[in-house]
């Protein structure tokens, strides 16, 4: 078996893609971001090695979910004290940060190790049509 070195993918450039996220399932949108920031989409993958793509999500806070997600979908943190467990509803937190659901779907679908955050850079989120990454020329994913 042959091992990829970082070195034999420096002639590999990162693309863009844009991908817009009106009436798209949660979950599965989520999973078609994680796979392209992963990288593995590409005949170069190697699990111990960046090699994904960019992401930019328009209408971020418009996606669907099924059944009563909407109000039964809870998501927890805790503040580091005593008591400090806070909870709140996917209804509730599309109101207060509408960017923050499609984010946490990706991260828990990206590897947990150091690659994650380094992935997780690379997705670029906007509540609306346009983006400010034209200079770039990202090609659209249905």
């Amino acid at each position: 078996m042959k091992t990829i070195t970082p070195t034999q993918l420096k002639g590999d450039e990162r693309k863009w893609y844009i991908i817009d996220a009106k009436e798209q399932t949660l979950g599965r949108l989520a999973t078609k971001i994680a796979v392209i920031l992963k990288g593995k989409n590409k005949a170069s993958f190697a699990p111990h090695l960046d090699n994904g793509d960019y992401v930019i999500v328009t209408n971020c806070d418009k996606f669907s979910v099924t059944g009563k997600k909407l109000s039964d979908k809870i998501y927890y943190s805790h503040t580091g004290y005593l008591g400090g467990l806070k909870e709140i509803s996917l209804e509730n937190l599309l109101e207060k940060k509408p960017l923050r659901a499609l984010e946490l779907a990706v991260y828990g679908m990206l590897p947990k190790n150091k690659l994650r955050k380094d992935m997780l850079s690379r997705l670029k989120l906007f509540t609306w049509d346009e983006h400010t990454y034209v200079a770039q020329k990202p090609e659209l994913i249905k």
